[in-house]
């Protein structure tokens, strides 16, 4: 009988290191203000748990040569799933970055983003030791239908309903905004950052009223 695989769901991975040592540099001075900003809950509770998260980097000209580049392949990812791009212009709603706490604790729960065409991380600080991202299957039927998989069985199936991905320093990765996403506990080993961003592909009508 023959297989077809309907409704797959991309995730794109790209080694890109170019960015890795030039985004450390402009985006310390975000963790550190990041770091201020918690200082009280610091002083009263230490740092553990906490996911020191940044403000906008949108409005930064040091990263918008990283800007461009995802940009263009949000673009691509969106092209390539038969989307007519010809009509859209792509618009980054969210760029920040972040970092896990030095001892520990850091990670998030699962959750989508709504209304997000396109969504990802691009990595500076990581190792085998930190945290990953892990993804949920977006196929709620599949979820109420759950059986038990085969003992030591290897690779990525379609009865699989989490992936994960273990990045090193410069992994981009580019997802939908409605794949449901986590990241593994960090036990702070070792530091952990990474950027963050959220896009729409909006009418270019829209675009030039904005």
């Amino acid at each position: 009988m023959k297989n077809y695989n309907y409704f797959n769901v991309p995730i794109w991975v790209e080694q890109k290191p170019e960015f890795v040592k030039s985004l450390i540099n402009s985006s310390n001075k975000y963790i550190t203000n990041a770091k201020k900003r918690n200082k009280e809950h610091i002083k009263k509770h230490g740092d553990f748990g906490i996911s020191h998260h940044s403000t906008t980097l949108l409005l930064d000209n040091n990263f918008i040569d990283f800007r461009d580049y995802v940009g263009e392949k949000s673009w691509q990812y969106l092209d390539q799933q038969g989307y007519d791009m010809s009509k859209y212009q792509i618009m980054f709603s969210e760029l920040w970055v972040q970092e896990f706490a030095k001892k520990g604790g850091g990670h998030h729960n699962a959750h989508i983003h709504w209304n997000q065409h396109v969504c990802g991380f691009y990595f500076l600080k990581c190792s085998n030791s930190t945290s990953y991202p892990i993804f949920h299957d977006p196929k709620t039927g599949a979820r109420t239908t759950k059986l038990d998989m085969k003992p030591n069985i290897k690779g990525i199936w379609p009865g699989h309903d989490l992936v994960h991905y273990l990045p090193q320093p410069g992994t981009l990765i580019i997802f939908p905004g409605y794949l449901e996403h986590e990241f593994s506990l960090d036990y702070g080993k070792e530091p952990f950052r990474f950027i963050h961003f959220n896009i729409q592909a909006v009418p270019k009508q829209m675009a030039k009223d904005v």
